[in-house]
């Protein structure tokens, strides 16, 4: 009698230490098994980058156009989303983990082909209209607004987004885009903590002086848009494919003047963004910055 409670214990026992051993993860491929081994330090996130685009068209056509074997996008914000429980609802179009088609011919920095390594977001907006040589761009929804907060916080801060690598389409493709505009609300967002902006101090230390539609030498401008991470050409010109570059960049950090012509507030946002997401390649100094007068 004994000997068989002792031996009930010793199998309950064992029982429970077995249940402590964490048992192996099986996945069922069909034909065999794979076993997940957690923990491997040799492995980081897919999505780089986050890219912002907006349709050009309406709510109808944009689904339309996004889930018609084209192109795609992860997401998708209407002009008017829908509300469940006081959230707004986005359409989810391609999953995460999948590549979706909305960044086509671009590059980032040393990144080309960024499909590969981003999450993208199409937001329901006509872009602008054309009014003989006045180009009127149009506003983004107070809905979008606050939905294009909230998704773009989330998905930034689960991937480990960089600043930097949070940008427009018009950023990464400058050639052929323009979106999302200079009315998409970089500013805004920078002071929730998404995406990039210069600090005021430091754009004011780098302006030193000059005012703000001074020209600058059009080549060191072409190598600071580079530095920063635009493809843009380095002839020294301000060619037609230079200022689609330096428009590009004044839509997202000096929507104010987007014409395209580099100028010394240009330069000092610039050199400001260098400095704070890419190197400390100036050391600031009590002696004025020399510029060309070209």
């Amino acid at each position: 009698m004994i000997f068989s409670r002792y031996s009930l214990f010793l199998l309950v026992t064992l029982g429970l230490l077995s249940g402590c051993v964490q048992q192996p993860q099986l996945i069922d491929r069909g034909d065999y098994f794979a076993q997940v081994v957690p923990n491997n330090p040799g492995q980081d996130n897919r999505v780089k980058f986050l890219v912002m685009h907006y349709t050009a068209v309406d709510d109808k056509e944009s689904l339309k156009t996004l889930t018609s074997g084209n192109v795609s996008s992860h997401y998708l914000i209407p002009t008017k989303p829908n509300y469940v429980d006081g959230k707004p609802v986005v359409f989810a179009l391609v999953s995460e983990d999948k590549r979706a088609w909305h960044a086509g011919l671009s590059q980032w920095g040393n990144s080309a082909g960024l499909n590969d390594g981003s999450i993208g977001i199409e937001i329901v907006n006509y872009g602008y209209k054309d009014q003989g040589t006045l180009r009127e761009w149009l506003p983004y929804t107070a809905e979008q607004l606050s939905t294009i907060t909230m998704m773009m916080k989330d998905i930034i801060q689960r991937y480990g987004i960089e600043p930097q690598n949070v940008v427009g389409h018009s950023d990464i493709a400058p050639q052929r885009k323009v979106d999302p505009g200079p009315l998409f609300p970089w500013a805004e967002l920078a002071k929730q903590g998404i995406g990039a902006w210069p600090d005021d101090e430091t754009v004011t230390f780098y302006l030193a002086g000059r005012a703000a539609s001074e020209p600058v030498d059009i080549a060191n401008f072409q190598t600071l848009l580079a530095k920063y991470g635009y493809q843009t050409p380095t002839t020294g010109i301000l060619d037609p494919e230079t200022q689609k570059v330096v428009s590009a960049f004044q839509m997202h950090f000096r929507p104010s003047d987007i014409k395209g012509i580099p100028d010394a507030q240009s330069e000092a946002i610039l050199m400001a963004l260098i400095d704070k997401y890419r190197t400390k390649w100036i050391q600031p100094s009590t002696e004025p910055i020399k510029h060309s007068d070209n």
